[in-house]
């Protein structure tokens, strides 16, 4: 039974060796990638469909986040990009800060991601005079130099210097101070939501001692009334965090500031309000015409790409910057 089986296969095998060379030089060139990526244009996720306030107010229009859609880079998809407008490649080591790997990168930008959810909520609940309560500041690893001697990851929460509680970057900065180069920093951190023993080492460095690590915050609080931001396993950073906050804005406030309208935006925002510059505005821009954008809004130093490439285009849609969530706020209460 099994010859007349293996007959038949190498009988198939010898009839269509063609065939099965050319899907499987195909599959490979597909599955195979180089060390770079492409940014296509992305699109516009309607946040209203991601944030809920707890009996919040209803708007006729809706905030968008805008977004860069992302290829793989595989030889295929390199050669669509020399012909494909819009279609631009950019190397993996761009990407990543040297001595990390992509791991490190996703964890790094999951952190970002958090970090500006929590921003918009607490700008948008202190500019809507609602209730928030800031419990806890995490002071969670997000770059470890290539200079570093330490058994630090990328994501853990630092809570202990040398037994002395850390409450900023500011607090480990002085432990360090005191101590001298190849002094050994006791740290207790937070990993996996499990505490554990580290350590860094201290070294010279123009700026002074360092160990070679810096923080990304996110915050524990607690708003009145509740507000629920849903997120995807697969989105990451922080240039969502304007629109973010508008959108939760939007629905603690009885006026509508969409004024009907469908508005895509990008841009990061911090603890205090103030909007930063992101990259790959052109795909959001692009993004936000073809899914029938009105407005659209950037941070101040993506302004005038923005602009040119509107121009560039013939694109009919108004483009407005802020460099603080208040002038947002101001700009669209003008529309």
């Amino acid at each position: 039974m099994f010859s007349k089986i293996y007959e038949k296969i190498k009988e198939f095998i010898k009839e269509n060796y063609k065939c099965l060379i050319a899907i499987i030089i195909i599959y490979l060139l597909f599955t195979f990638e180089l060390p770079y990526a492409i940014y296509t244009p992305g699109g516009a996720v309607n946040l209203n469909d991601r944030i809920s306030v707890s009996d919040g107010y209803q708007s006729e229009g809706s905030f968008n986040m805008a977004y860069v859609s992302m290829v793989k880079g595989s030889i295929p998809f390199l050669l669509m990009s020399k012909v494909i407008p819009d279609w631009d490649i950019v190397s993996k080591d761009d990407m990543t800060i040297e001595g990390e790997d992509m791991k490190e990168l996703v964890k790094r930008e999951k952190l970002y991601m958090q970090e500006s959810i929590d921003a918009a909520i607490i700008n948008a609940y202190k500019m809507a005079h609602k209730e928030i309560e800031i419990k806890k500041i995490n002071n969670n690893v997000g770059y470890i130099t290539v200079e570093a001697k330490t058994d630090l990851e990328v994501g853990d929460n630092i809570i202990k210097a040398n037994g002395e509680e850390i409450d900023s970057l500011t607090d480990l900065q002085e432990i360090v101070g005191q101590g001298k180069v190849g002094d050994k920093v006791e740290l207790e951190i937070i990993r996996d939501k499990k505490e554990k023993k580290a350590y860094a080492t201290i070294y010279e460095t123009e700026d002074g001692l360092k160990i070679g690590v810096s923080f990304i915050n996110t915050f524990e609080y607690e708003v009145d009334p509740e507000v629920n931001v849903k997120s995807k396993a697969s989105e990451m950073g922080s240039s969502g965090g304007l629109m973010m906050s508008l959108t939760i804005y939007n629905q603690l406030t009885e006026e509508d500031i969409t004024h009907g309208k469908k508005i895509v935006g990008t841009g990061t925002i911090d603890i205090d309000g103030n909007v930063g510059e992101i990259a790959g505005v052109k795909y959001k821009l692009i993004g936000a015409v073809n899914k029938k954008a009105e407005i659209f809004i950037c941070p101040e130093e993506n302004y005038e790409e923005a602009v040119r490439v509107k121009k560039d285009k013939g694109y009919n849609i108004k483009i407005i910057s802020a460099h603080t969530f208040e002038e947002a706020l101001e700009k669209l209460e003008d529309i």
